[in-house]
């Protein structure tokens, strides 16, 4: 991809700090969001797509790490963070800017071993405790699916993750790929066949960030047309994963 004319100006803008400072989710969730600590660093869809932008920059790459996405977006106001590849949904759209999406999820829910739970009917009941991670697209998501249930928010998914495998809460709600890799750990859990909604993710920078806006949505563009996108999703585990993209 051509660097615009005026390389410069869209640096200053979307790093102003010299470096590229790209905000990642830290979790073993997996997925096309979360990444991990590594040995040497962080390993992630986003910390490849993060290194890939900085390069085409031409300037270093800088992780800034957060337990969830809702912190990412509650600093978005605090240029903490240049650029970021999060969950979008309307909340969010009121305090970063969008690029294309590059993933479309399917979010349901997993129950704790031994429930009798079998589907949305029999889990939306008074009495049933749902966690999620605290301020996200997925937690606002069940909030508004559930309506006798109730949902907890938590800050990390290593925090929900051990409630569940020792029975102290109902049900997690999430992605469906993530889910099902968790099942996988915890043995009894069932994940629900039915989807309450579709999460999506996307590139984002701050908003009032015009160049930078527009400079983000080239790049994922052209990273989902020439196989950068593929790339990222086959070097983190997601081989097997296709690529669910959305226009708008």
């Amino acid at each position: 991809m051509a660097m615009p004319a005026n390389a410069d100006a869209l640096k200053d803008e979307i790093a102003p700090t010299g470096k590229l400072r790209v905000a990642i989710g830290i979790s073993p969730a997996g997925g096309a969001f979360w990444s991990t600590r590594t040995e040497t660093g962080y390993a992630g869809v986003p910390v490849d797509l993060g290194k890939e932008m900085a390069a085409q920059l031409g300037v270093p790459v800088e992780y800034v790490a957060y337990p969830n996405s809702g912190q990412i977006t509650d600093a978005a106001a605090k240029n903490a963070w240049d650029v970021t590849f999060l969950p979008k949904d309307p909340e969010r759209e009121t305090r970063m800017a969008f690029g294309p999406i590059y993933e479309v999820a399917d979010a349901t829910y997993i129950v704790k071993s031994g429930s009798a739970v079998t589907n949305f009917a029999t889990l939306d009941q008074d009495g049933i405790n749902v966690a999620a991670v605290n301020n996200t697209t997925t937690m606002r998501g069940a909030i508004a699916h559930l309506k006798h249930a109730k949902v907890t928010g938590y800050q990390t998914y290593d925090e929900i993750f051990n409630l569940l495998k020792s029975g102290e809460i109902d049900a997690f709600a999430l992605s469906r790929d993530q889910l099902n890799a968790m099942a996988k750990r915890i043995p009894g859990t069932r994940v629900l066949d039915e989807t309450f909604k579709q999460t999506v993710t996307a590139v984002a920078v701050p908003l009032d960030h015009p160049q930078a806006a527009a400079y983000i949505t080239r790049f994922m563009t052209d990273a989902i047309g020439n196989g950068t996108l593929r790339k990222a999703y086959d070097n983190n585990g997601l081989k097997d994963t296709p690529i669910r993209t959305q226009t708008k």
